[in-house]
Order: C-alpha cells, then structure tokens, then sequence
C-alpha cells in the first residue's frame, strides 16, 4: 500500500518581498501621522492599526495545503479556508493524472482558484506555487486540479490506484 503525502506553504520569495513592501507603504504613513505634532491619532488606534496591517500580511504565512494519497482516495486540505479534509473517493473519480498548468492564465494565480473571475465552468484549483499538479476528472464532469512539488512521487502513487478508477 503506496501512501502519497504533501504540506505545502506560501513561502516563496517574491510572495515575501511582496507582502513586505506593501506593509512598508501603510506602516510609514501610519508612523509619519502618529508622529505629527497636531496628530489626533492616540497611541491606541496607531497600534492597533499597526497590529491589523502585521497580522493581515502574516496571515499569508499560515496558509497550508495538505495532500494525501492513499487506498479511499485523494484527500486534501487548504488551511485555514478549508477546516476540514476534504475526501475524493477513487469511486467518484474517471481520470487522474499529473501535469503542468498555467496559473495564472488557466486559474487567476494560486491559492483557492475557480468558479469566480477567472475560469467560471467547472474547474477548481488549489495550489500554492509551482505550475505542476494532479489534475482530477470527477465522474460529475468537475474538475479539481490539486497543486504538488513531488510531481515523480505523485505520478507513482496515482498509477499504483490507476485500478481503483472505474
């Protein structure tokens, strides 16, 4: 019995850049405003909003997606949108496979993608970085593709379960 796990995370380095200059830009006004002389800011409200600006960007870093192949089927989990595994039976399941895809033009980016702007139709997405990912066909017509960075690891695993499709 050949069992697949992944934990990926935001962690990469232009996401980190990013999210560090644009805390840098409401950070400096909040400071320059705090320290006019005829500021009507008390100390409170510029901590506190000093507070929300850090915990929204460091909310990025607890972002977690959680993968497991095994004989019930593909489970995953996009923490902290998702509280719960999510299970997909190999029952419900017509084709499973590994590929590259386009993020950004297929899905809108990474994260939790589909069903809003970008690819309308039945096709999610949920993936962190990278442009490789177990592309699932649903027996229902959806279509879920989970992103990975085990790409070798997962085609293994997903042909040793290639029986358990019907």
């Amino acid at each position: 019995m050949k069992i697949f796990k992944e934990e990926q995370h935001f962690r990469q380095t232009w996401l980190v850049v990013v999210l560090i200059i644009a805390s840098i830009v409401p950070v400096t006004m909040m400071i320059k405003k705090y320290l006019k002389e005829d500021t009507t800011l008390s100390t409170q409200e510029f901590l506190i909003t000093i507070g929300v600006i850090i915990v929204s960007i460091s909310l990025f870093f607890f972002f977690k997606l959680t993968t497991r192949i095994d004989e019930k089927g593909i489970h995953y989990q996009f923490f902290p949108l998702h509280f719960k595994v999510k299970t997909i039976p190999w029952n419900t399941i017509s084709r499973a496979y590994v590929r590259t895809y386009y993020p950004i033009s297929e899905f809108g980016g990474w994260g939790l993608r589909g069903g809003f702007f970008f690819n309308k139709g039945k096709e999610k997405a949920v993936n962190v970085s990278g442009d490789i990912g177990i592309q699932l066909i649903l027996k229902n017509g959806k279509k879920l593709l989970i992103g990975t960075q085990k790409k070798e690891e997962a085609k293994r695993v997903l042909e040793t379960y290639n029986s358990k499709i019907n």
